[in-house]
């Protein structure tokens, strides 16, 4: 069945299956389309690939955004065959064509968060269109009868960011897609041990840490890799199992952290079970591989899998008193060339499905013992179904890479609603020059910063720095944090990001780019994260302010009035400082 478009027509274009398959319109108005693909069968069987499609002129299209594309917001040619995947525990089900202007020109989504769908929009030169597809049942590998989803088409003339945030508000109205609670912890700076401890956690050290962290606005941490075990080779093995070996009395430890003020959180990575563990033996049979490159697998369609994995996670709570976790590797909960696809001892066949049921359990059991506990995940698997467990979703690890930790955070955000999504914690050289060092700490602003250097360790310049911008950031996170937040130029990696909220607004420079200021704005700060002082802004109107200029180490560097002429100004900042403008009349 074919359906009419705003500009072309969406089909069924491949469909081997013996079953009834056909979409039905929902809603079309102001360039917005939803359509229903439905698929019915009187028996049982296994589908074979589903493929719908359409195309769209190419007329102002810059780039191609993906959820995790990061430098790469490239247009693809329909020659390149890699099609975007997406499932629970990787990416989310959206891909987004934007113009010269940051205007969405096609933004398509679909509603089922859980399978596995792949997503395309390649451009075609013999033709000079982008040929869209949406592509179900790739690794469908288990009978059903019935499968609805809907896709939403939006070709309005917007922001690209406002069209995807409308795009998370969309999914979040599915109730099988509502978000967890967020409570206010995780919204928070938080210190995590990863990047400076790494397994080699010291607990005299560690309190030590805590006791800085606190002190200069840091309200959590995350005990990454290394708690659980003596080994420090960074492997695996000994996952599984979750004995606090290396420290002598655990629960001591997490309390006198506590005592400090600060909420504790720990690293679980939830799908291994190494080779050196008593689970491994517990549970051999019982895994999607075992020729992982880092741990056997668990297969969570096994109930009593899910519940040793529950009741892992619940027992650490209980005799710990935590206030967090941080599920790690959930994207590992794949179909591998060897995983069975028989039914003997397990509950459902689908893989994505019991990804879904465990995380489901791991939640609400949790919650009962506290309601205000904060879970972590990490990209990729920042999607509208982990917004239904988590309630923080993390930037992948880019150690040391500032401009990848900005990009990956506006990413997630605009499609994560108001889910807190946090920084990769944040690592640099202890002899680093101060200025340089704050660029890494500012790249994270509009996300929650996550920091991992030895504070210890750092000069006393760096530390003034961490201080500052925390509480900078604590003090007007919500501007930062609010949904009216827009990054300017994808095909340039965000040079420019701005948020706003009751007349206020925060923009970040980031590269030589100009930025605006309107005429209706009641005060305007301005990050200038870059190694130069001359910073261009474009005034909608004349405006007369009062300025405070700061450097990154939180010195008033200057206090003057100024005024901004209708068009180009040249202001003068301090490397990675702040200009704060508050607006006279």
């Amino acid at each position: 069945m074919v359906l009419s478009g705003i500009s072309e027509e969406i089909a069924i274009v491949e469909n081997d299956n013996q079953a009834v398959c056909y979409m039905t319109p929902l809603h079309q108005e102001d360039n917005l389309i939803v359509h229903r693909f439905s698929l019915q069968s009187n028996e049982e069987f296994i589908p074979k690939p589903i493929t719908l499609a359409w195309k769209f002129q190419a007329r102002n299209v810059q780039g191609v955004w993906k959820p995790t594309a990061d430098f790469s917001k490239r247009i693809e040619a329909d020659w390149e065959l890699q099609n975007h995947e997406s499932r629970i525990s990787i990416d989310a089900p959206v891909m987004a064509l934007f113009g010269s202007d940051d205007a969405n020109r096609l933004c398509f989504s679909c509603s089922n968060a859980i399978n596995r769908i792949e997503l395309s929009a390649k451009y075609r030169e013999e033709d000079d269109h982008f040929y869209c597809k949406v592509v179900l049942f790739t690794e469908c590998r288990y009978p059903l009868k019935e499968f609805t989803m809907d896709i939403r088409l939006d070709y309005r003339n917007i922001h690209f960011a406002q069209s995807l945030r409308e795009v998370s508000a969309w999914w979040a109205s599915y109730e099988s897609l509502k978000p967890t609670y967020v409570p206010d912890i995780a919204t928070r700076p938080l210190y995590s041990t990863w990047y400076q401890f790494h397994q080699d956690l010291e607990e005299k050290k560690l309190l030590q840490e805590c006791s800085m962290a606190k002190k200069m606005g840091f309200e959590a941490i995350i005990i990454d890799d290394g708690w659980q075990t003596e080994d420090n080779s960074r492997g695996y093995d000994h996952t599984g199992d979750w004995n606090p070996e290396h420290f002598e009395d655990f629960a001591s430890l997490i309390k006198d952290i506590q005592k400090l003020g600060m909420k504790v959180g720990l690293w679980y990575s939830v799908p291994f079970c190494g080779v050196k563990s008593k689970a491994y033996q517990r549970f051999k049979g019982k895994f999607l591989t075992e020729n992982h490159r880092w741990a056997p697998v668990f297969d969570p369609r096994y109930p009593e899998v899910r519940q040793y994995l529950v009741q892992t996670y619940v027992q650490a709570v209980k005799n710990y008193r935590l206030d967090g976790l941080k599920l790690d590797f959930i994207d590992d909960f794949k179909s591998y060339p060897e995983t069975s696809f028989d039914w003997e001892g397990k509950d459902t066949l689908s893989i994505n499905g019991a990804v879904d049921r465990l995380l489901s359990e791991i939640t609400s059991e949790l919650k009962k013992l506290n309601p205000e506990i904060f879970i972590e995940f990490r990209q990729k698997y920042t999607g509208p179904a982990i917004r239904k467990y988590g309630n923080m979703l993390r930037a992948f690890d880019c150690p040391g890479d500032y401009i990848m930790n900005r990009v990956r955070i506006a990413d997630i955000k605009m499609i994560a609603g108001d889910t807190a999504v946090h920084s990769d914690m944040v690592t640099w050289h202890k002899e680093e020059d101060v200025e340089i060092a704050a660029l890494h700490y500012l790249n994270t602003l509009f996300g929650v910063p996550q920091i991992s250097v030895m504070l210890s360790e750092i000069p006393a310049s760096h530390l003034r720095m961490i201080s500052f911008f925390t509480r900078y950031w604590s003090e007007n996170k919500d501007i930062l944090l609010s949904e009216a937040f827009y990054p300017k130029s994808p095909s340039e990696n965000y040079p420019v990001l701005y948020a706003q909220k009751g007349g206020r607004k925060i923009i970040g420079l980031y590269s030589d780019h100009f930025i605006s200021v309107q005429g209706n704005e009641k005060s305007v700060d301005i990050i200038n994260s870059r190694c130069s002082p001359n910073v261009v802004v474009l005034a909608e109107n004349p405006a007369e302010f009062k300025g405070v200029v700061f450097n990154c180490c939180g010195e008033i560097v200057q206090e003057f009035n100024g005024a901004l002429k209708e068009g180009c100004n040249l202001l003068t900042l301090p490397n990675s400082g702040i200009l704060k403008m508050k607006m006279c009349g």
